[in-house]
């Protein structure tokens, strides 16, 4: 147990050091998680007052199910996460946990537990886990904590201990899954769909037929009940999939053009958004080769100046030219990038000669994984390939950011590393081995700083930032381009330098490592030493990178993050103050459809989400996009507007008298033929004296004969539940301004169940009979009842087999073995 417990202590002394404000008392200003603070705020509100959290939130975009921001089942298992990670604050405990998981992996691949610790202090600390815990992508990071754990348990298993494998695969699927980030469970399915392919090849060629059955038996059945255990969090996804912008779309807007589609995902345009350059793959041992985050500019030190100056630019003016320029230029064009996915310049040479030496089933499998995650995260940069796993491939195309998957690569190169090291330091006679194989070790790492130089000595350095900049600093009046060319030839003589620098960092880090293994060789250094002297260097090296992206800068007083994000400003007090029950408010003070500060205070029009209803979506691009659509407005029932006052610049609201309400009565039904009539017929239709229907809902609505003195009214508003009373002498139809979700809103009539149809392309309408009734609408989607079931159900196998797999595993330990005479 020694070695175990001297990881754990290095696991706590290294996240201490780098996450030392948190324990000064700080917490990290995550954009993300300030977002998803707002947005769930009335979840909380509601579980406050009820005991439980609603199934509705009516607080971002008009409406959405409240299961995409904060859900609750039932399950009798503990909180695995925070006994994992000991109960330790964000963000130490993300890079604890996934030291841990990793750990446990290289258990379950007996590697020396030294190695481990250097493979899992690598796979913590890369770069890109620090960029995403910056800006909050916590469940994501969650995901990639918990995937060497899954992995483990399969590792496992395949190495025939049958009863921890079943343990911990199980409890790997649970936890994996439960954190609700499928893209990076997409990207495990691939390592795992390789690993096994590569293993299972292996025993079919030694014909453990028995053995494939028992271990396809465990996984399988591991993973179905750790799938069930997650049952609310990918039933409610699955259906709520279907009705956003990643189940498709049925019309395509561009510009005033409305057209009919028919899509099942997402737009490769829009998918493919965040692609990386096939020459950025580098970055993964060069972080700063294509200039890091898109935040960092060019700087005092810029080649920009000094050709400006040349040109007779004042310094001054050719210093903030060039402090406005982006040292990013690979090809994430357009929105730029966070910061790069460095694996570790010390892990991806390892994992290269172990690659080239190791001979074992799991290297083709991660060689194989590995290459194709490279392909997949070069996107638009390789349209045939990418474009035919877009169309082929189950689920790709509900998934955008194609550099995400180098995600694959952070995850197989660290196993690569140690399983390469294991294999050169401990192999019998390992020295005698190591010396044949030391040829091989350098024509591999020769190989890749051949490339590497090539690759400095033929690129033009050129970038989507050149167009930009010879747009911008090119004379509109007499076309003269001078100066936008000395910005440009600057940037160039920049980049060429940037990725020069990077190659000179990479030969010497090649030269340390095939120096340590020459030392090793020659018997002057022990294994533990080696291993040692490369951990230290590979996680300084790593510490040193994650700080430019993961400071001090990072961090805020608690007091300070309530002040700053929810804090109500004049403006919300003004809104605070109206006991209306039901009405929303319009933020034009911020990015409306980004910004979820909102939705702390009021029910806002906008908010932030990754995947937004797509009917809500058609109406930002078709009537937001340009500009703001005041009627609209009226009919989502904007009550209240939010702006900044340009003398003051503070935020002021503006009551809105005309928006339509809750509800209203339409003196007529016009009748389209389908989603593009619809969605266009909106923006020419007076939508309070006229609704606009689909034909395909014509059999539920009446014509109404107008009734002058016919009431609609909101009586209750509690999230899963709207009341409204009517009363009218004739029949009517009502439009409710609440967001049309088939998944589970059901509409009532003095109690009995009634049909209702899309109205106005997003919202709700119903024809009523002619008298005194109480309408209602309540949200049970059938498909959270049965999950919850499920979850609970699942969540006694888990913790039966996660003890009992345990129990197994121990009583089989404690058998004497069996000599043979």
């Amino acid at each position: 147990m020694l070695p175990h417990l001297i990881a754990i202590i290095v696991f706590l002394i290294i996240t201490a050091i780098f996450c030392k404000p948190v324990l000064e008392g700080n917490v990290l200003n995550q954009t993300d998680i300030t977002g998803w603070k707002g947005s769930a705020q009335n979840a909380f509100e509601y579980k406050a007052t009820h005991g439980h959290y609603p199934l509705w939130n009516p607080t971002l975009f008009s409406g959405m199910p409240n299961y995409q921001v904060e859900m609750e089942g039932k399950t009798i298992l503990p909180d695995f996460t925070k006994i994992m990670s000991l109960g330790l604050p964000k963000p130490m405990k993300f890079f604890f946990l996934a030291c841990v998981c990793f750990y446990i992996l290289c258990i379950a691949l007996n590697i020396n537990p030294f190695i481990g610790i250097l493979g899992s202090l690598a796979y913590a600390f890369s770069t890109y886990n620090a960029v995403i815990i910056g800006v909050g992508h916590e469940s994501k990071m969650l995901a990639i904590d918990f995937m060497p754990l899954l992995l483990a348990g399969m590792m496992f298993t395949f190495n025939k201990k049958y009863w921890l494998g079943l343990a911990i695969t199980t409890l790997g699927a649970y936890l994996e899954i439960a954190v609700n980030h499928p893209q990076i469970n997409f990207y495990f399915i691939l390592v795992a769909v390789a690993v096994t392919l590569a293993y299972l090849i292996d025993w079919i060629r030694k014909k453990e037929t028995k053995h494939i059955f028992i271990a396809g038996s465990i996984v399988i059945v591991a993973a179905l009940i750790g799938i069930a255990g997650s049952a609310v969090t990918l039933m409610t996804s699955y259906e709520y999939s279907k009705a956003t912008m990643r189940g498709g779309k049925t019309i395509s807007i561009e510009g005033d053009s409305v057209s009919k589609a028919k899509t099942t995902g997402l737009d490769t345009s829009y998918a493919f958004q965040y692609s990386l350059g096939k020459a950025e793959t580098a970055v993964m041992l060069m972080p700063d080769a294509f200039g890091g985050s898109s935040s960092k500019p060019l700087g005092e030190n810029s080649k920009v100046i000094e050709k400006l100056t040349d040109k007779g630019v004042p310094e001054d003016q050719a210093v903030q030219v060039a402090n406005n320029l982006p040292r990013y230029w690979g090809g994430i064009d357009g929105v730029g990038t966070a910061g790069p996915p460095y694996i570790g310049a010390i892990i991806c040479l390892l994992a290269l000669i172990g690659f080239s030496v190791v001979k074992h089933p799991l290297r083709w499998g991660l060689l194989a994984v590995s290459i194709l995650g490279i392909l997949m995260a070069w996107g638009k940069y390789l349209p045939g390939f990418n474009s035919f796993l877009f169309a082929h491939l189950p689920m790709y195309n509900k998934f955008r950011a194609p550099s995400m998957t180098l995600v694959v690569t952070q995850f197989t190169i660290p196993i690569m590393a140690v399983v390469g090291l294991q294999y050169i330091l401990f192999r019998e006679k390992s020295r005698e081995l190591l010396k044949a194989d030391f040829k091989k070790i350098l024509y591999a790492v020769g190989g890749l700083l051949a490339l590497l130089l090539i690759m400095y000595m033929v690129m033009d350095y050129s970038s989507w930032m050149d167009g930009r900049a010879m747009q911008m600093y090119s004379d509109p009046k007499t076309g003269n381009s001078d100066f936008a060319r000395a910005i440009i030839s600057g940037m160039k003589a920049d980049r060429k330098s940037m990725f020069g620098g990077q190659l000179l960092r990479t030969f010497a880090f090649a030269a340390v490592v095939i120096g340590l293994l020459y030392l090793y060789l020659r018997n002057i250094l022990k294994p533990i030493v080696l291993i040692i002297t490369l951990a230290l260097i590979s996680i300084i090296d790593l510490l040193l990178v994650d700080k430019e992206y993961l400071n001090s800068d990072n961090y805020v007083a608690p007091d300070e993050l309530t002040s700053q994000n929810f804090t109500p400003n004049v403006a919300d007090q003004r809104i605070l103050q109206d006991r209306d029950p039901d009405f929303r408010v319009f933020n034009n003070a911020a990015d409306w459809t980004q910004e979820a500060r909102t939705s702390y205070f009021h029910k806002s029009v906008g908010g932030y989400h990754p995947a937004k209803l797509r009917i809500y979506q058609d109406l930002i691009d078709k009537y937001f996009s340009q500009g703001l659509d005041q009627d609209i407005l009226n009919m989502l029932n904007v009550k209240y507007f939010i702006f900044t006052d340009p003398k003051t610049n503070q935020s002021q609201s503006e009551p809105n008298p005309k928006a339509y309400g809750a509800c209203w009565l339409v003196k007529d039904i016009k009748i389209v033929d389908g989603p593009v009539e619809e969605i266009q017929g909106i923006g020419k239709t007076n939508l309070r004296d006229t609704a606009i229907v689909q034909k395909m809902f014509s059999g539920v609505v009446i014509q109404p004969q107008w009734d002058s003195a016919a009431i609609i009214k909101l009586s209750k508003f509690d999230n899963d539940t709207m009341q409204y009373s009517f009363s009218s002498t004739k029949p009517q139809f009502a439009v409710f301004s609440e967001i049309y979700y088939p998944y589970g809103w059901d509409a009532f009539i003095d109690g009995k169940k009634t049909e209702y149809c899309k109205t106005d392309y997003v919202l709700r309408g119903l024809s009523i009979p002619a008298g005194q009734h109480t309408v209602k609408f309540i949200f049970e989607p059938a498909s959270y009842k049965r999950s919850v079931t499920i979850a609970y159900i699942a969540s006694f196998l888990i913790l039966i087999l996660l003890l009992g797999g345990f129990f197994m595993e121990w009583r089989t330990n404690r058998r004497p073995a069996v000599i043979k005479k």
